[in-house]
């Protein structure tokens, strides 16, 4: 961990959390999105920037009060005065950081549902940012070699990384929509904000569940789940095995002193 930013180890932390302890899965898979809501895909195909707006809003239940630019994955995150004007703050995100914007409120609904992707959902991603450094590199070399077969094949390879990445975000952003109806329609548990107690650490996380009176989300949690269960259960205290404790009895054997001790009782010092 040495030679990293605070920020890049909870980064880290929490890749790890979501990879070996979230055992929920995608309601939808991402190679069903089209079927399970294709109105709404062909939407987030032809009109990304607005999906992203809109699956924002509804991941924080409508309450533009809890916006935190990025949802808290950014080191600029809750210092560009968001709470003045959350709207204006989300649609500026949405447009000029779009794919963290869409990264941002998948990894709020996974965090929020302890949500894993599937070896295929991985497959899929990787193929496309795969593609789009490839294409970076092809321009690259167009670039430096001025060769014009080098400049037409990093054109074809740009738009394969287009067509890859227009159709796997738009399965993505539908995966989230359709993982939040259900959501809200009651299909899932009322969600809780990820508790950062332990080796659960969230750092930046921005969101929290439902707004409602009564205690913070946090008591909510606590009063409705009890204890961790990471926490040792006994039946009966002390533990088996132990015993009971041997506290020293008191007053001491032997005490007062008999008739006769050296110096008699009136020379005890009391204690």
């Amino acid at each position: 961990m040495q030679g990293r930013t605070e920020f890049q180890q909870q980064k880290l932390q929490t890749y790890e959390i979501r990879q070996n302890q979230y055992q929920n899965t995608w309601k939808v898979p991402l190679m069903d999105t089209i079927l399970k809501k294709p109105l709404w895909c062909i939407f987030s195909a032809f009109c990304p920037n607005c999906v992203s707006y809109l699956n924002r809003k509804q991941a924080l239940y409508g309450d533009m009060t809890r916006y935190i630019c990025c949802a808290g994955h950014c080191p600029c995150s809750g210092k560009m005065k968001e709470q003045e004007c959350p709207e204006f703050c989300l649609g500026m995100e949405v447009c000029f950081c779009f794919t963290q914007s869409v990264a941002s409120t998948r990894w709020m609904i996974q965090d929020e549902q302890r949500i894993q992707n599937t070896k295929c959902d991985n497959c899929l991603i990787g193929a496309m940012v795969t593609a789009q450094y490839l294409a970076c590199l092809c321009d690259i070399a167009a670039c430096l070699s001025g060769s014009q077969e080098v400049a037409e094949l990093a054109h074809c390879t740009d738009n394969i990384a287009q067509v890859l990445w227009c159709s796997v975000c738009a399965c993505m952003q539908t995966q989230v929509k359709v993982q939040m109806d259900e959501r809200d329609a009651g299909g899932h548990a009322a969600p809780n904000p990820l508790q950062p107690p332990g080796q659960q650490t969230m750092g930046y996380s921005a969101y929290a569940g439902p707004p409602q009176g009564g205690p913070p989300p946090q008591q909510q949690q606590q009063q409705q789940q009890g204890p961790p269960q990471h926490y040792p259960q006994y039946p009966q205290y002390p533990p088996q095995g132990q015993g009971q404790p041997n506290y020293p009895q008191y007053p001491p054997q032997g005490y007062p002193p008999q008739q006769g001790y050296p110096g008699g009782p009136q020379q005890m010092t009391r204690y």
